[in-house]
C-alpha cells in the first residue's frame, strides 16, 4: 500500500455513504485528503492505528426480524477497501466457479442463470435450500485468521484485521465487543465471509462430497446464501445429513426450520407436482412454455414484494409534503432501481405489480396530504400521470439466454 493505493482506495467509495461514530462525510474527508491519507497510511503501517467502533443501525431483515448494520467511520472504510484491494486477487485465485458473492465480474443475476442452467441441463432434480443461522455474527476469529494466515503473511494486513474485528460496536451509548462474527457493513466483510465458506463449504464440496455422489450435482453460492441440486435423491439426503455436522466444526450451524430439501423434479417425471424455492429474492418454479414444454422460471418472491411495497408505503408516507416534482423524480428512480434487478425474463407481471401498487400507494398518501375535500383523487392525479409525471413503464432488463442446442420439450 501507498499513497496512489489510498488514492485508489479513496475513489472507490461511495460519496453519499452513511457517516460513523465520528460524523465525517466522505466530502469533508476530501478537504485536506492528501494529508488525511498519508497519515492514516503512515498510523496503518506502524500499527498505531486503532479503528474506532462502528455505529449500529438495525434495517428490517424480513417482516419480523432485522439485521444489525456497523456503519464504519470514513477513514476506516478508506483502509478497508485498501485491505480489501490487496486480498482479492490473491483470493481470486483461489475461489472456485460457484461462488458469486461480492466477487470482481461477478452479480446475483449470474448465479440465477447458473441454477436455471444447471436445472435445464439436469431436467430437474432436488434442491438443498440451506440457511446458515447469523452466519455474519457467528464467523469464529481465531479459526478465520488461521484460514487467513495459510495465504496472508504480511503481519500489518493480519493485525489491522484483528483490530477490525475486534473493533466493537455502538449502539445507543452503549459499547459492546463481540469474540465472534464480521461487523456487517463494513467493506472488508464480504471478502472475510467468502473466504470463510470458501474453504468451509465450496472446497470441501467440490474435493470431498462431490466424487462420492453417485449422481450429478452442483453447489452455487452467494455469499452466505446457497443451494445445491442433486439429481439423485439419496445423494440429497446424504449431503443434509452431514451438512450440519460440518458447519458445527468450523462454529456456524443451519437453521432448521428454514433449511429444506425441495422436490423439483420436471412434471413429467415426478409423481407430484413439483414444488418451490426461494433464492435472492427471487420464486423458482416449473412453469409452461408456449409449445406445451416445461421451463424452470421465476418471479419475485411474495415476502420480497410485500417488503417493497411496504418500504413504498412508508416512504411516500414520511415525504409526502415535498415537491411533486421532487417524489415523482425519486419514485422513477426506485422503480428503475426494482426494474434492474427484477426485471428478468418471465417475471414481467411481478414488475408490472409492484408498479401498479407503488403508482396507488403515491395516490393514497398525496390525497392524505390535503385537507381540502377534493384533496389528490383519481381524476386530477391520473390527469398529473398522462400530462406531466409520467411513471416508467414496466420493463425486462435482463434477458434469457437462448439455449443452444438443448431441447427440453419433448
Amino acid at each position: 500500500m501507498d499513497m496512489l493505493w489510498m488514492m485508489e482506495a479513496f475513489s472507490r467509495l461511495k460519496k453519499d455513504s452513511a457517516v460513523g461514530v465520528d460524523g465525517v462525510t466522505v466530502r469533508a474527508y476530501a478537504v485536506d485528503l492528501e494529508s488525511n491519507l498519508a497519515d492514516l497510511l503512515e498510523r496503518a503501517k506502524s500499527g498505531c492505528y486503532r479503528p474506532p467502533p462502528g455505529k449500529r443501525v438495525q434495517i428490517p431483515k424480513n417482516e419480523k426480524e432485522t439485521r444489525p448494520i456497523s456503519i464504519s467511520t470514513t477513514e476506516n472504510k478508506v483502509l478497508e477497501r485498501a485491505v480489501t484491494m490487496l486480498l482479492e486477487p490473491i483470493y481470486e485465485a483461489d475461489f472456485l466457479d460457484c461462488s458469486y458473492g461480492f466477487r470482481p465480474k461477478r452479480s446475483a443475476h449470474q448465479a440465477l442463470d447458473e441454477i436455471r442452467g444447471k436445472l435445464m441441463g439436469m431436467n430437474g432434480g432436488w434442491v438443498l435450500d440451506v440457511d446458515l443461522r447469523k452466519f455474519f455474527d457467528t464467523i469464529p476469529h481465531a479459526q478465520l485468521m488461521e484460514l487467513l494466515r495459510l495465504r496472508v503473511k504480511d503481519s500489518v494486513i493480519l493485525r489491522l484485521i484483528v483490530k477490525w474485528l475486534r473493533a466493537g460496536v455502538l449502539e445507543d451509548g452503549v459499547f459492546t465487543i463481540s469474540e465472534d462474527g464480521t461487523p456487517q457493513g463494513g467493506v472488508i466483510s464480504p471478502i472475510l465471509s467468502n473466504i470463510y465458506l470458501h474453504t468451509v463449504l465450496d472446497v470441501w464440496f467440490e474435493t470431498m462430497i462431490k466424487p462420492r455422489l453417485k449422481r450429478e450435482a452442483h453447489l452455487i453460492r452467494f455469499a452466505d446464501d446457497f443451494v445445491i441440486i442433486f439429481k439423485d435423491l439419496v445423494d440429497a439426503q446424504r449431503v443434509l445429513d452431514v451438512l450440519p455436522k460440518r458447519f458445527e466444526k468450523f462454529g456456524l450451524s443451519i437453521h432448521p426450520d428454514k433449511t429444506r430439501l425441495v422436490d423439483f423434479c420436471h412434471p413429467w417425471d415426478s409423481e407430484r407436482k413439483p414444488e418451490t424455492f426461494d433464492f435472492l429474492g427471487f420464486t423458482h418454479y416449473w412453469g409452461k412454455t408456449r409449445k406445451g414444454g416445461f421451463s424452470v422460471k421465476k418471479k419475485t418472491s411474495s415476502k420480497k414484494l410485500r417488503r417493497s411495497l411496504k418500504g413504498m408505503h412508508e416512504w411516500c408516507k414520511k415525504y409526502r409534503h415535498k415537491s411533486l416534482e421532487w417524489q415523482y423524480n425519486k419514485i422513477c428512480l426506485k422503480l428503475q432501481g426494482h426494474y434492474a434487478y427484477y426485471g428478468v425474463t418471465g417475471n414481467y407481471s411481478s414488475v408490472a405489480e409492484f408498479r401498479h401498487h407503488v403508482i396507488h400507494i403515491w395516490q393514497h398518501w398525496l390525497n392524505r396530504r390535503s385537507r381540502k375535500r377534493d384533496g389528490m383523487g383519481w381524476h386530477r392525479f391520473h390527469i398529473l400521470l398522462t400530462s406531466k409525471f409520467q411513471i416508467p413503464p414496466a420493463r425486462i432488463i435482463h434477458k434469457a439466454v437462448r439455449e443452444m442446442q438443448l431441447n427440453l420439450n419433448f
